[in-house]
């Protein structure tokens, strides 16, 4: 006999986990299916454990500059082993607290591989052993993996996707890291923080390329400045990997190759979604070019009674969407008609060092999409607070509609500006102007005062600058 809900999620990443909890807090029978660990990518392997792993090498660095403090610290050193070893305690952590949560919401967790088998119909297979489960709804958040890079696969010894660069068997010595987006430039910042000689090769004309132009330019200079080696508009060819290592020819944006050796080399070009055997192709779910499932506005995909959420539908591929996605799906099926998502209003944050953090339109993107513009912006250099700390390196940027008034986007860059970002984020989502943002009173001494005095520059008001 197959056991019946209302609904079963498949997958218990960020967007899975909280997606069951939203629809037994509603009070529907629920059930979640996991093939590895509670909490999926994101708590075990990817969003969290990367930050201990950053915090870690954070510190270090402190460390090593102590002096700038008026502090010494003599035979400083970092231990590998020990620092990933307090990332996976706090991944483990993070995985105890899901499975309490699914036991407080009396979900029930089906582990083992989750396949669709019909509409409504979804079998799990464990140890040899299958069970059969049905539901008048189903919700797919099965999240995505590393793109291999075509000819050389990761080997978890001298190539890496994130997760082996998240448990290194060593220490690499020389690293180079193909592709600079949040994942890449993340490990890149971490390794380079630990020791390493990084090396980046990015194939687009600027580093993290999602960002403001005036973001990239800027981290450029910064991670440069740290000892970075920072090719754009660059390829990497002839990789040859060894017991002892990696070599390569690397091609520069004029054209010109060197030959080039490394110790390990991360590959971070991107996401391949897990939809790989799990009935798709029977029930003729549809999908896009890339393999993404295509979703309207509620998650719901073409097929009745079936939805989609987070890294296997279409971009920004980021855990805090895919959690919103679970709740608006949830909701939807429960009948409380939610409001739909507006990508605009979803900020990207990347945890290197210096920090970045953005919501809405770049400036090149407002320009494209035909608004006339004011621009703002403030450097920390003339933040109180920035200064005390040693973190003087950064700016704020805001961009306004001219005409309206309305917050298009906001872009910032320094010492926990991924932490600020959520006031533009809560500004857009309530539709504010640049009056109500002038009219905010901001706390002194905080980093946060840059936020107003950038949309005070992009009307001439500016107060420190």
């Amino acid at each position: 006999m197959a056991e019946n809900y209302d609904l079963i999620v498949l997958g218990s990443g960020p967007g899975g986990y909280v997606a069951a909890i939203r629809a037994a807090q509603l009070g529907l029978k629920t059930a979640i299916v996991e093939r590895e660990n509670l909490g999926g990518i994101c708590l075990n392997w990817g969003c969290i454990p990367t930050k201990a792993l950053l915090r870690s090498a954070e510190i270090y660095h402190y460390m090593q500059h102590a002096g700038d403090y008026g502090l010494a610290a003599e035979k400083i050193n970092a231990d590998i082993a020990a620092v990933v070893k307090r990332s996976r305690g706090v991944a483990k952590q993070l995985n105890q607290g899901v499975t309490h949560l699914m036991k407080k919401n009396k979900i029930a967790v089906h582990m083992g591989e989750g396949r669709l088998t019909g509409r409504g119909k979804l079998s799990v297979t464990k140890d040899g052993k299958t069970e059969e489960l049905t539901a008048k709804n189903i919700i797919l958040a099965t999240g995505a993996r590393a793109r291999d890079l075509p000819g050389t696969p990761a080997d978890g010894k001298r190539v890496w996707t994130y997760r082996h660069a998240m448990t290194p068997p060593e220490m690499p010595t020389k690293l180079l890291v193909i592709g600079s987006g949040a994942i890449g430039i993340e490990f890149a910042s971490f390794y380079n923080d630990m020791g390493a000689e990084v090396t980046v090769v990015e194939m687009m004309d600027r580093i993290v390329p999602v960002e403001d132009a005036d973001v990239s330019a800027f981290l450029e200079k910064a991670l440069k400045k740290q000892g970075m080696t920072i090719l754009t508009g660059a390829g990497v060819s002839d990789i040859k990997v060894t017991d002892k290592g990696v070599s390569a020819k690397l091609k520069d944006k004029a054209g010109k190759e060197t030959a080039a050796e490394f110790s390990h080399m991360i590959v971070a070009i991107g996401i391949v979604p897990n939809t790989a055997d799990i009935g798709l192709k029977e029930l003729g779910v549809a999908v896009d070019d890339r393999g993404f499932l295509k979703t309207d506005e509620m998650c719901r995909t073409n097929v009745e009674g079936l939805w989609a959420i987070g890294d296997i539908t279409a971009p920004p591929w980021l855990a805090h969407k895919a959690s919103h996605e679970g709740v608006i799906a949830a909701e939807a099926i429960a009948g409380k008609h939610p409001h739909a998502m507006d990508p605009r209003n979803i900020p990207g944050c990347t945890y290197c060092h210096p920090q970045i953090a953005s919501v809405g339109l770049t400036e090149a993107k407002a320009k494209e999409a035909g608004y006339e513009v004011k621009v703002g912006m403030f450097p920390f250099i003339g933040n109180g607070k920035a200064i005390a700390l040693g973190e003087a390196e950064g700016f704020t940027k805001t961009i306004f509609d001219a005409k309206t008034g309305e917050l298009l986007g906001a872009h910032m860059i320094g010492a926990e500006v991924t932490e600020m970002i959520q006031g533009y984020t809560i500004g857009k989502t309530l539709e504010t102007t640049e009056a109500e943002l002038m009219h905010t009173v901001f706390p002194h001494p905080t980093i946060s005062e840059s936020m107003h005095e950038s949309v005070l520059a992009a009307y001439g008001r500016a107060l420190h600058i």
